[in-house]
């Protein structure tokens, strides 16, 4: 960690027994806090923020409209993890406190790790303070079901953020868990004031390997590094499991401001066996006049799947094996015709690319999964479908040569 202190306290609202104790523990944290308002920061990347009865919000990355759009619980929990959202602000604060409820999420019985929170001071990575207090959300593969296990509020506490000068700082919110925000506090005396000066605006559609759950910290996604690199304001929408072209998407996408698009879309239509050959063209089509709507020359790049041995040309559903290893289904042979294998979609994502560039979409650009992993690399591929942090590290270096690069689509964006 370079420069100050960072790490998690308690609930803020201890006894004064707990309070006296916290307090000889962090013995130079003796100023007094005041309450940063609303209107003194940005809340990024998020496109809803539900008022809680304690006084909080609760922040998701979907609008409220499109809540039961799709009748899947583990839709909702996805699209309600804080994956690339942060809170953004110009302080001079010495120290920065967030109260709020840190929801982590538990698989199928498998525990989940710390909440991780990063702090970003002027393009700088600072630190990672993690949280073990706040409640867990339960989630059943096999049912769809969920439940929750009760806990607290946490403090999370950042030292050491302005050095006598005002600096751009970010809180990263966990990108594998819920958040609800309930206060955002200051050293007294010191300022604070939303960023001013827009920068150029990237939204990012995909499934989990775009959402990244498995990466240790929220800014280590690849998306993230990507943004980052290329100084953009990102909108993450990537869904875990749910990339599916579901129509309340793409008019979100449509909806929100943007300088440049990416949709990396296919392998959650092969996982689920979702669509055949004669659906999935259309439904590609129907996404994009959707999104041109509201986007007729913004930029916009397709991008087919990475590699994916067990379905490059079978078709699925995908279960997870016992040895943790993907595998397809086998399915009779006459239930073969017309279904979708990700060697298949690559196919005809490309034709439909090269079918409304001649018809005069020239801001649309088709980027080859397999330029990102491709075959040779799938020693890559931890469990047959998701990159280890070395695959995705080698995902995000070369989506941002191929897109924000001197010769990509996006490369007037970068800086």
């Amino acid at each position: 960690m370079r420069g100050g202190r960072c790490r998690p306290a308690g609930h803020a609202r201890r006894s004064d027994r707990r309070a006296k104790r916290w307090a000889r523990a962090r013995p130079l944290d003796t100023e007094s806090m005041k309450i940063v308002p609303d209107d003194r920061f940005r809340v990024a990347g998020a496109l809803d923020t539900q008022h809680t009865p304690e006084g909080g919000r609760r922040l998701g990355r979907l609008p409220a409209w499109t809540k039961h759009r799709v009748p899947d619980e583990s839709f909702d929990l996805v699209s309600h993890t804080c994956a690339g959202i942060r809170l953004e602000m110009v302080t001079d604060a010495a120290a920065i406190e967030l109260d709020a409820v840190l929801t982590r999420v538990e698989v199928d019985g498998r525990s989940p790790r710390p909440s991780a929170i990063d702090l970003v001071v002027d393009d700088e990575f600072r630190c990672t303070a993690t949280s073990i207090r706040g409640p867990v959300l339960c989630f059943d593969s096999s049912s769809g079901k969920t439940s929750v296990r009760e806990g607290l509020p946490s403090t999370i506490r950042f030292d050491g953020v302005a050095r006598g000068r005002p600096v751009f700082a970010e809180i990263w919110l966990p990108h594998d868990g819920l958040v609800e925000l309930r206060e955002l506090r200051i050293p007294d005396g010191a300022a604070a004031r939303p960023p001013t000066g827009a920068r150029r605006r990237w939204t990012h559609h995909g499934s989990s390997i775009s959402h990244c759950l498995d990466a240790a910290r929220p800014t280590e996604r690849w998306s993230v590094a990507v943004a980052r690199r290329a100084g953009v304001d990102l909108l993450d929408l990537g869904f875990a499991g749910h990339c599916m072209l579901d129509p309340m998407v793409a008019r979100t996408v449509r909806d929100a401001p943007a300088d440049s698009i990416s949709l990396k879309v296919g392998i959650n239509l092969v996982n689920g066996d979702t669509m055949r050959a004669r659906t999935f063209t259309p439904a590609l089509h129907g996404f994009l006049d959707t999104i041109r709507d509201g986007h007729s020359t913004t930029p916009i790049a397709l991008v087919t799947p990475i590699a994916c041995p067990v379905v490059e040309d079978r078709s699925g559903p995908t279960t997870l094996g016992p040895d943790a290893q993907y595998r397809s289904v086998d399915r009779p042979p006459e239930l073969a015709i017309g279904s979708l294998s990700v060697g298949l979609i690559r196919e005809l994502v490309a034709e439909l690319v090269a079918d409304r560039r001649v018809a005069g979409d020239c801001d649309l650009h088709l980027v080859d999964g397999l330029d990102l992993l491709g075959p040779e690399e799938a020693v890559l591929l931890r469990d047959g479908l998701h990159p280890t942090e070395a695959g995705y590290q080698r995902i995000g270096e070369r989506f941002y040569r191929l897109l924000f690069g001197d010769a990509g689509p996006f490369a007037s964006m970068d800086g």
